[in-house]
């Protein structure tokens, strides 16, 4: 027959469900968006590079963006889980505390903007060589995401950088535990977006030689009309 626990067995289980809440808590979420974040803010910043000279590095656009898909998800799960918690009157997220206003208001702007900006660029994949609608809206959606986005960098850098890191260090601070299954979410997404981008690497590279097929019979239709008009 099972005997009761042992006084100091009953007294590690107050310490281990707080070991617990900190992990899946307030704490540990904020670890966990903050390590995202900045993994983000890296790829998204080369991304961002690359727009400058599409001529020459829009291969490289495409497969970052494709790899972006699974550690941009797992921010949007991280984010939303803490609005849910709250916004669900859950005291420990209560406690936190909101968001800044402005921030607050400029959230579901933010999140649109995300979703259409990388939803519009794997439908034009998806769908082909073509510009339209789908390439109107992608540029609109680069053009918000950017302001708000700029926003946002500048509201949470300092944080960020601060706490991003703090699991990746040799010896990472026990007072918030689940180090270990924080940084094999974000080491799992970013496994999964180079899995992506690499599977769908021949789809790649098939739209990019229909667009440059495309644009040399643009060229050359026009060229020939200029013929003619001679």
């Amino acid at each position: 027959m099972t005997g009761a626990p042992s006084p100091a067995a009953r007294e590690s289980l107050p310490h281990a469900w707080r070991a617990v809440a900190r992990a899946w808590g307030p704490p540990g979420n904020e670890r966990l968006t903050t390590s995202a974040g900045l993994a983000l803010l890296i790829l998204l910043a080369v991304e961002t590079l690359t727009t400058l000279s599409l001529r020459f590095y829009l291969p490289v656009h495409i497969f970052l963006g494709l790899l972006l898909l699974p550690p941009l998800a797992l921010k949007l799960a991280s984010t939303g889980w803490r609005f849910l918690r709250y916004y669900t009157g859950n005291k420990p997220y209560r406690l936190e505390g909101p968001p800044q206003l402005l921030l607050r208001l400029l959230a579901p702007l933010l999140v649109a903007s995300t979703l259409s900006l990388f939803g519009s660029g794997v439908a034009l994949i998806v769908a082909g060589h073509g510009g339209g609608t789908l390439l109107t809206l992608h540029a609109v959606s680069f053009g918000v995401w950017g302001v708000v986005m700029i926003v946002h960098v500048l509201a949470y850098l300092a944080r960020t950088l601060r706490l991003g890191p703090a699991d990746w260090r040799p010896h990472a601070d026990p007072i918030v535990a689940g180090a270990r299954s924080r940084r094999a979410a974000l080491g799992g997404s970013l496994l999964a977006g180079v899995i992506v981008a690499s599977a769908t690497y021949p789809v790649q590279q098939a739209w990019l030689s229909h667009r440059r097929e495309h644009r040399h019979d643009d060229r050359r239709g026009a060229g020939s009309a200029q013929l003619r008009r001679l």
